[in-house]
């Protein structure tokens, strides 16, 4: 029998997605021995089944939908789309999924990549099983941080195993253009593959349970999406739940709770995510396996004092930005205590704690119109206790968007604290939205006061001349 061999370091990272990444390079710069465990592929879901190919194949629908509203430009981009040369260019983003780029990286950082199953056996210890069923043991001297993700969650449905129904990780990654294809949910992934599917020459039945799109921004961003993907030929139907799935003869057939048939050559559930903890070992360390791991603002989990959850797992905020984010504070907050540095128990807006995850999280959805938005809406200001008030505009109040694009189409939203003179929250949406929203989040993130705010000069003729407007008409009324 071969001797398990057991490696000590200071730092076990437990996934090698951009959450992972993020932390071994933090824990690498502060001079502590790190190993990261994945068994899957370096890059994790963002580059090859999220982030990365779905704006892969987004960029060209929007860009097409830009040009037909430039005049000059409007003819020439009237053609359909080359699907053959955007599932290319997709796969050109995601390194036709292989690591060798990525893994090439940690390297680099001087971090050991370790491929294999990990689990926790107890406490500061991970055992990595390889493909061959080799073992290792991997001992951490200061921390294990979790970074495993979250996966997509099917509905109880019989026989919806049978039937092959596509996940986001389907919806990113498809060779060929389906006919016909359903997409089950009203979020984030089902409204952008939507529009990138609808586009690339699918025809596209949405089935939405809830009363609108995008149901955790500001009503009008689904409302206006909602429109946008009618208007671009897709079925969009809200108030609609799924009672069967089954595929006959290739065919899925859905069946809705009003009695409607839909038949679809592939269907998408984008119904909602579940962490990744289901077999990592919690339940050696007293947690319970498949749960959400609760953190503290230095992503350190409840109870423990070295094992930390960073990213999707936390459940704080279901962004790669946000858990890159969380993954330099995570860094940040191993290193202090390693050398011994005391950290305060409050610590806000501090290198240490991940504040914006509660107040200045942003977002952007790559649908035509874009939406973005960042901080809290309206309903959540007022039920979070602040006294707020919501100031909305029209877009095209500002001379760049109708240059930007004959029809430009809408509208800006901020949620102004009434008490303290800032930024709760700010909501665009429309054409070229997915560039400006860091304005509004360096003005929530910062707190920055209306007054202050007026100095900040947008130039002319740009479409952030929207900030002018927003601020007048909060003058004004």
């Amino acid at each position: 029998m071969t001797e398990t061999e057991t490696i000590a370091y200071d730092v076990v990272v437990l996934g090698a997605g951009p959450v992972g990444e993020n932390v071994a390079d933090r824990t690498r710069a502060a001079g502590l021995s790190t190993a990261v465990v994945e068994s899957e592929l370096v890059g994790g879901e963002c580059s090859y089944w999220a982030c990365i190919p779905s704006k892969a194949l987004l960029r060209p629908v929007i860009a097409r939908a830009d040009a037909r509203r430039v005049p000059g430009l409007r003819q020439s981009a009237q053609g359909p789309l080359d699907a053959a040369a955007v599932l290319a260019h997709r796969n050109y983003y995601t390194s036709d999924w292989h690591d060798d780029g990525a893994a090439g990286w940690l390297e680099g950082i001087g971090a050991d990549l370790h491929r294999g199953h990990g689990r926790l056996t107890g406490p500061r210890t991970v055992t990595v099983t390889g493909s061959d069923g080799g073992q290792k043991v991997l001992t951490a001297r200061h921390a294990v941080a979790v970074c495993t993700g979250t996966d997509a969650v099917l509905p109880d449905l019989p026989g919806l195993a049978d039937v092959k129904p596509w996940t986001s990780r389907n919806a990113t990654s498809a060779q060929e253009v389906p006919g016909r294809l359903v997409v089950v949910g009203g979020g984030v992934v089902a409204t952008e593959m939507a529009t990138a599917w609808q586009a690339l020459g699918s025809q596209v039945t949405v089935l939405v349970r809830g009363k609108g799109l995008l149901g955790r921004m500001e009503p009008f961003a689904g409302e206006l999406v909602a429109e946008a993907l009618t208007e671009a030929g897709a079925d969009v139907r809200t108030g609609t739940s799924v009672e069967s799935v089954t595929r006959e003869n290739g065919t899925v057939v859905v069946v809705t709770g009003q009695g409607d048939r839909i038949e679809a050559d592939e269907i998408l559930f984008a119904t909602g995510r579940r962490p990744k903890t289901g077999d990592i070992g919690l339940e050696t360390v007293g947690l319970e396996p498949g749960s959400w791991l609760p953190v503290d603002d230095s992503l350190r989990v409840t109870g423990s004092d070295w094992l930390y959850a960073v990213g999707d797992v936390n459940h704080r905020a279901l962004l790669t930005h946000q858990g890159k984010y969380q993954a330099r504070i995570a860094g940040a907050a191993i290193a202090a205590r390693a050398s011994g540095v005391p950290l305060p128990e409050s610590d806000l807006w501090g290198a240490h704690a991940a504040t914006a995850d509660h107040h200045a999280v942003p977002q952007v959805v790559f649908t035509d119109p874009e939406a973005a938005a960042v901080g809290l809406s309206l309903t959540e200001a007022e039920q979070a206790g602040y006294r707020v008030r919501a100031v909305d505009v029209d877009m095209t109040s500002a001379s760049g968007a109708g240059l930007y694009a004959d029809g430009y189409r809408g509208r800006a939203r901020m949620v102004v604290d009434l008490n303290e003179e800032i930024l709760r929250g700010v909501t665009f949406v429309g054409a070229g939205v997915s560039e400006l929203i860091h304005s509004a989040t360096i003005a929530v993130a910062g707190q920055v006061p209306i007054s202050r705010l007026w100095h900040a000069v947008p130039s002319f003729p740009t479409i952030s001349e929207v900030w002018l407007r927003l601020l007048e008409a909060y003058r004004d009324n």
